[in-house]
């Protein structure tokens, strides 16, 4: 008997390519021109990510790194705001710097801990004395990664994440989530680990998140950020500013509904073959992979590379 010789793809979640439903949404979509704020598609997209999210509004983008910079410089919309993240986060790390180069936003790293989190007491730590302002930058906003891809994928918990909150909510903060794989970390798969809420509890202490539909959902193209009305607003007219307002964006956003509809209940498929794969590595002499796989991925050696996705 001949074995069967197959391909696995291992680079990123983000090589997923769109389904056959998507590819025909995309043909049929209804489309408008999105920078006059007509495209109903986009329009139907951002309403059901700001429901889910439970936030009031929405605002596609062409990616996940446009999302994080808008998200950022509309929060810290005075140059020379300090951020506070950390220091293997993707922001940090991933993004060329656009917090600083393009909207002179400085960042502030604070050490992350194997399962992606910042001490609540070394955030609290790196927060600006305002009686100094003379002198330092001025703090404006905690950013959190979740989950934490350069940790592997871990999920920060609801609980985690509304202790930053109290930080921020404490010193006059916002706190934005680059939320690249948060419906990873919502899925529930108990023996896996994986937290098992609802997404609007996981982000409820967050003004704002970016969520991307171009991973494990296996949208072609973009991101979402979610907020307030007023934020949004803001982001918009960052978007525009960045080079990020695409005309009949209605075909794009149509593949990102049908994402939403069929393929958040395969990310439980995703974590169970990522946890299969690492458990197998785990058994080559020679290979491992570290700690816990809790969502969908798995890195053999992770203290000798990072995960750029």
């Amino acid at each position: 008997m001949v074995a069967e010789k197959f391909h696995l793809d291992l680079r990123s979640d983000t090589v997923t390519k769109p389904t056959e439903a998507m590819r025909a949404a995309m043909a049929s979509a209804e489309v408008d021109d999105d920078v006059l704020g007509n495209d109903p598609t986009a329009f139907q997209l951002e309403a059901e990510m700001a429901k889910i999210m439970g936030k009031e509004a929405a605002l596609f983008v062409p990616s996940g790194t446009m999302g994080n910079l808008i998200s950022v410089l509309t929060h810290c919309d005075i140059r020379g705001s300090e951020v506070i993240l950390g220091d293997k986060c993707h922001i940090h790390i991933y993004e060329n710097g656009g917090i600083a180069t393009i909207g002179g936003v400085h960042p502030r790293p604070v050490k992350n801990n194997d399962d992606g989190t910042m001490d609540i007491d070394l955030i609290e730590a790196a927060i600006r004395d305002p009686r100094r302002e003379i002198v330092y930058p001025t703090t404006r906003l905690i950013c959190l990664e979740n989950t934490h891809a350069n940790s592997g994928g871990r999920c920060l918990s609801a609980e985690y994440t509304d202790r930053v909150g109290e930080v921020a909510k404490k010193h006059g903060l916002k706190l934005h989530i680059d939320g690249a794989r948060i419906f990873n970390a919502s899925v529930k798969i108990i023996i896996f680990q994986a937290l098992g809420v609802p997404m609007d509890r996981l982000v409820r202490a967050a003004d704002s998140v970016s969520v991307c539909i171009s991973k494990g959902l296996g949208a072609p193209v973009g991101s979402v950020i979610v907020g307030s009305k007023s934020f949004i607003t803001k982001a918009r007219r960052l978007r525009k500013t960045l080079g990020g307002g695409m005309r009949q964006v209605g075909i794009l956003c149509a593949a990102g509904l049908v994402a939403l509809q069929d393929n958040v209940g395969n990310l439980e498929s995703d974590h169970k073959k990522a946890r299969t794969l690492a458990d197998g590595l785990n058994q080559i002499k020679g290979l491992r992979v570290d700690g816990p796989v809790e969502t969908n991925i798995a890195i053999p050696g992770s203290e000798h590379c990072e995960y750029p996705s």
